[in-house]
């Protein structure tokens, strides 16, 4: 028997396995190869009974429009790129999932790129990302460095930031500032004096902006405050700080710490090792209400980002862009709510 069929001697392998092809709805249909195309076209004239015929035939095949081929025949594509480094950690997780949502509802294809760490990785998400001749690209908050950045737009891909600060780009930020002011006044008043600030060694826009910002506001109200880093913004993070922090013969009354990995970390070296309670010895806040915040075994107190909210400015500054491609660079600021819960109540 001849390889190339299937057992029962007549539909070729490739045929069966394959995606089903325009010229085989033409065939089934008994029209030619540009009616299957007009039909699928929106705007092309087809004869009414033609295209009845041909949607039949798709039916019947299960076919569905190469939406990719087309797009690199009309030099357009649908796909939108987004960029992030480490992009399972932390909230740019929930980030990344609700731009995925919100540009699938609005007819893109999403592609995440994730940029590494090594020279190698960074490379080859250099690559993916300019071979695919996306149609925008959304950079996360995090480290993606600068000349990712720069490739991007002397490719002339529409660039929308989340979460940091670049030159001739759209951006989407969160109110670190006020948040942060907001914390270190909320433990003042609340009669903490003692106060501290757990950021990272990394360095990300977002961290060291939160950090900064509530050092200036507990000087200006004149407590005591200090600053504890980890290597990173996660939960090690949070342990190697708290650690530091509580081996001081001064121990904090109240700690601010950058994002909520961060505050888990904090919030078991001040149970398990310090044997302090929260909050009647220590408060504390945090930052990124992700559902994990509400756990039983935190309750954290904490700033929150909308994901969604966040998605929906930043692919609404993708239109904008897209619409108008020499419009000065826009920004929205979303302001962070104040979730109250058990590490601390004002």
């Amino acid at each position: 028997m001849n390889d190339s069929l299937v057992n029962d001697g007549k539909t070729p392998k490739k045929e069966r396995m394959g995606f089903v092809s325009a010229e085989q709805v033409a065939q089934l249909a008994g029209v030619s190869r540009s009616a299957v195309s007009r039909t699928f076209t929106p705007g092309a004239s087809v004869a009414p009974a033609t295209r009845e015929k041909v949607l039949r035939a798709a039916e019947e095949l299960g076919y569905h429009v190469n939406d990719l081929a087309r797009g690199v025949l009309a030099n357009q594509s649908r796909l939108v790129g987004i960029v992030a480094t480490r992009p399972e950690v932390g909230f740019r997780a929930h980030l990344a999932a609700a731009l995925a949502k919100v540009l699938i509802r609005r007819g893109s294809i999403p592609i995440l790129i994730n940029t590494g760490r090594t020279e190698e990785e960074l490379l080859a998400a250099q690559k993916m990302l300019i071979g695919h001749r996306a149609e925008a690209i959304i950079i996360l908050s995090g480290s993606p460095p600068a000349s990712f950045l720069e490739l991007a737009q002397r490719n002339g891909h529409p660039l929308i930031v989340i979460g940091r600060s670049e030159p001739d780009a759209d951006h989407v930020r969160a109110g670190n500032i006020e948040a942060s002011r907001k914390a270190a006044t909320a433990f003042y008043d609340s009669g903490r004096r003692r106060l501290a600030v757990i950021g990272s060694n990394s360095g990300t826009p977002a961290i060291v902006e939160r950090e900064n910002a509530f050092l200036s506001a507990a000087k200006s109200l004149g407590a005591s405050v200090t600053a504890a880093r980890g290597d990173d913004s996660d939960y090690e993070g949070g342990v190697t700080a708290g650690r530091a922090l509580f081996s001081q013969r001064m121990k904090p009354d109240a700690v601010y710490c950058a994002n909520y990995l961060i505050a888990f970390g904090l919030m078991d070296i001040v149970r398990q090792e310090a044997r302090q309670r929260i909050p009647e010895d220590v408060a504390v806040i945090g930052f990124d209400d992700v559902p994990e915040s509400s756990w039983l075994s935190y309750q954290l107190t904490t700033f929150r980002q909308d994901p969604q909210t966040m998605a929906q400015r930043a692919v609404a500054l993708m239109e904008r862009r897209l619409e108008d491609p020499d419009a000065p660079p826009a920004s929205e600021r979303v302001i962070p709510e104040l979730v109250i819960r058990q590490s601390f109540r004002p």
